[in-house]
């Protein structure tokens, strides 16, 4: 049995996305962040960086959000969440979720845990500041790729891993200060096709996060 290791909204929310799109059966152990358990000694054992998610499947441990996503999608093709490889789609596939891993995600860190870069005020919140121009900037990075193409999906028709993880990213956005993800109509409008999904719909539920979702 596969098992998610988890906490509600936080990077865990694309791989359990993933499962329920796959439709196989899963387990979720809920980590015990308050109670200290990241630097547990067990899960360190898991995964020495102390950060979220887990997955386990059989004997094989995966931490990272993109490889965890990448392996549920190669190992359950039937799920049609990433392309053929080989096939340039599959490149572009890669190109978006190192890109939103490597580079949104980390600005979107930055401008949470600025004080993990300073530790004086005023450059904590030049820190933050920085980043939030940053994630306006890489915001448009998104909606022009919406612009670029007539499909409903970050990559044109087909919906797969680019958009559950950028999905998952936009909604990071409703807790930074000034403009959001939802702010721009084009992205607006992806969110809200994504968030109808049955699957997506699953996991807020499950992971127990009240409306709006983003």
């Amino acid at each position: 049995m596969i098992k998610l290791h988890y906490f509600p909204s936080t990077a865990s929310m694309a791989p359990h996305i993933v499962l329920e799109e796959t439709g196989i059966p899963f387990e979720l152990e809920k980590i015990d962040r308050e109670g200290g358990e990241l630097n547990s000694v067990a899960y360190r054992k898991l995964n020495p960086n102390g950060l979220i998610p887990v997955l386990e499947d059989g004997n094989l441990v995966l931490y990272e959000t993109a490889a965890i996503c990448l392996h549920l999608a190669d190992t359950h093709p039937a799920a049609g969440l990433i392309p053929a490889l080989g096939t340039t789609e599959r490149a572009q596939c890669y190109k978006w979720l190192s890109w939103l891993s490597t580079t949104l995600q980390q600005t979107l860190i930055v401008y949470f845990y600025p004080e993990r870069w300073a530790t004086q005020a005023d450059a904590v919140i030049q820190i933050q500041a920085h980043a939030a121009r940053k994630v306006r900037l890489l915001l448009e990075q998104i909606d022009t790729q919406l612009a670029s193409h007539q499909g409903p999906w970050l990559m044109g028709d087909c919906y797969g891993l680019p958009d559950i993880y950028a999905m998952m990213l936009c909604r990071w956005t409703r807790n930074i200060e000034g403009s959001k993800a939802k702010d721009i109509p084009r992205i607006n409008d992806w969110l809200q096709r994504v968030l109808e999904r049955p699957a997506v719909r699953r996991v807020f539920e499950r992971e127990g996060l009240p409306q709006p979702w983003v």
